[in-house]
């Protein structure tokens, strides 16, 4: 096998589907890269069942370009089977006939499964590079060929490469199967004792002496009292109940007069302030109109609930 260069994306993608398709337990195709170049594969399909090629064991190769797996395969059939040319690269979805359908995420086993599909088409649908329409015995008989047909490359027949898998018949259980399984008989019981009183006795006495001992119970504890807690006042701090309260009245004191000053002069010396003190309060005009307001709200919400 020439060398390669493991850290190639394509390398790395064909190395891996070559693993999982040796792997794959599918008994409908196979398929492997060639040791002298992993980017051409030979693959083995068998024929869809019911149909013309049922039966039928069909090689083709599938050419990988070199910037797969973001650009389709080509796949190129090798064996005579009246629906695809051989050795012409087949025009289908999924080849390079048609790049800007195919998926990178897609691989060999889609190519595949995908040409399986495209057998049974017929009419328009089959239409073609590559497409053959050959008559219906024509494809049974070739189908019939197909299974000793040898590759020149991988020198064995189309049924070695995929063989045949195994029929419901060999997988049953041979009929004298039966004869060999051995009965076992059943163990006859003994005969029955009469239950007496002795018998039961003693089956109590064995109970009692094949079960563990239990633990001693102990003589209940004596209860313990619960007393609920009785409620405490909070007791004042000792400086109030020791302070004594003066009860005494304080004196009120009078300023004096000033010398000569009567009482119309206090009266107007106290009407500025008591001006001072009612310009603190809002005027007659706007209390009214804050009441008209209310009183129309008031009418409108009357209003609008009756």
């Amino acid at each position: 096998m020439a060398r390669l260069n493991k850290n190639n994306s394509a390398v790395k993608r064909i190395m891996q589907e070559a693993r999982e398709l040796a792997n794959d337990p599918c008994t409908d195709y196979s398929a492997a890269p060639l040791e002298d170049d992993i980017f051409e594969w030979h693959c083995t399909l068998r024929g869809p069942n019911g149909t013309e090629f049922e039966g039928g064991v069909y090689h083709f190769r599938i050419l990988l370009p070199a910037e797969y797996p973001f650009r389709p395969p080509s796949i190129m059939m090798l064996t005579p089977n009246g629906r695809f040319e051989l050795n012409t690269k087949i025009c289908i979805s999924f080849t390079s006939y048609h790049e800007e359908l195919w998926q990178p995420a897609w691989g060999v086993r889609t190519a595949i499964v995908g040409l399986q599909g495209f057998f049974p088409l017929k009419g328009t649908a089959a239409v073609g590079v590559g497409a053959l329409e050959y008559p219906v015995a024509e494809r049974k008989r070739l189908a019939a060929l197909s299974r000793e047909w040898v590759c020149p490359k991988c020198n064995c027949t189309n049924l070695e490469l995929l063989p045949d898998p195994p029929s419901d018949a060999s997988r049953a259980a041979p009929p004298n199967a039966e004869s060999q399984i051995t009965e076992v008989p059943a163990a006859s019981p003994g005969p029955l004792t009469p239950a007496t009183p002795a018998v039961i006795a003693d089956v109590k006495q064995k109970a009692s002496a094949d079960e563990p001992p239990r633990a001693q119970v102990d003589a209940p504890s004596p209860s313990i009292p619960i007393v609920a807690p009785r409620p405490q006042r909070p007791s004042p701090p000792p400086s109030i109940l020791t302070t004594p309260i003066d009860t005494t009245p304080t004196p009120r004191t009078v300023s004096p007069r000033p010398d000569g000053a009567s009482s119309a002069q206090l009266q107007q010396a106290a009407g500025p302030k008591r001006d001072a003190q009612s310009s603190g309060r809002p005027p007659v005009l706007l209390d009214t109109a804050i009441c008209v307001l209310l009183v129309l709200l008031f009418a409108l919400i009357v209003k609008r609930f009756l």
